[in-house]
C-alpha cells in the first residue's frame, strides 16, 4: 500500500460538527493546512467512542497545532447527529464527522472493507495535501491521540527543518539527526 507521499484525491463530504449546520467539505478546504482523517468503522459501536473521546481531549492542542480534525465513518452525517445527540461521549467531542455512505473517502484513502465499513486508520495530511503519516489498526485495537499528537508535532519539524529527522521517541525540543555518511553504522 504506497500511500505515503500520495496527494489527497478531491472528494465531497458532508459534514456534522457541533454548534454548526451540517456543510460540505471537500479537498480545498484543507489546501494549505494541516488535517487528520480518523477512519472508524462505524456509529453506534464499541472501540470507536473511547478512541473518538480521545482524539476530542486532543483537539484544542490539534487545533493550537493549526490542525484540522475530521472524523470519518461510511454512515450518514445524519447518523453522526444522532449518535452526538444521545452519547456522552461523542455529545463532547468539537470536531467535523464527515458522512461517507458512498464509500468515496474510504476507497481513495485504500481503507474501506468488503462489508461496506471502514478500517480503523489515520492519516496526517500535510498543507500540500501530501499523505505523511498513516496507521491502520485491527478491529479490537484502540488508537492513541495523545501518540498522534507527537507523530505531527515531528512531521511539522521535519517540514520546517528539511535535512533534519526525528528519531524515535523524539519528543519536541529534544535533538534531532542529520543524516550524513558520517552516522551510517555509527547510531
Amino acid at each position: 500500500m504506497g500511500i505515503i507521499g500520495s496527494t489527497v484525491q478531491p472528494f465531497k463530504a458532508t459534514a456534522f460538527q457541533t454548534g454548526k449546520d451540517f456543510f460540505d467539505v471537500t479537498e480545498k478546504d484543507i489546501a494549505g493546512k494541516w488535517a487528520v482523517f480518523f477512519f472508524y468503522p462505524a456509529d453506534f459501536t464499541f472501540v470507536c467512542p473511547t478512541e473518538l473521546e480521545d482524539l476530542g481531549e486532543q483537539y484544542d492542542t490539534l487545533q493550537g497545532m493549526g490542525v484540522e480534525v475530521f472524523g470519518v465513518s461510511t454512515d450518514t452525517h445524519f447518523s453522526h447527529k444522532a449518535w452526538h445527540d444521545t452519547s456522552d461521549k461523542i455529545g463532547k467531542i468539537k470536531y467535523a464527522f464527515l458522512g461517507d455512505q458512498t464509500h468515496a473517502l474510504a476507497k481513495s484513502f485504500g481503507v474501506l472493507r468488503d462489508m461496506g465499513l471502514a478500517d480503523r486508520a489515520t492519516f496526517v495530511v500535510d498543507p500540500d495535501g501530501v499523505i505523511q503519516i498513516m496507521e491502520i489498526t485491527c478491529e479490537g485495537v484502540g488508537r492513541n491521540a495523545t501518540e498522534l499528537v507527537r507523530k505531527i508535532k515531528a512531521a511539522q519539524y521535519v517540514r520546517a527543518h528539511p535535512g533534519e529527522v526525528c528519531p524515535a521517541k523524539w519528543e519536541e525540543g529534544s535533538g534531532t539527526l542529520a543524516p550524513s555518511l558520517d552516522l551510517v553504522g555509527k547510531l
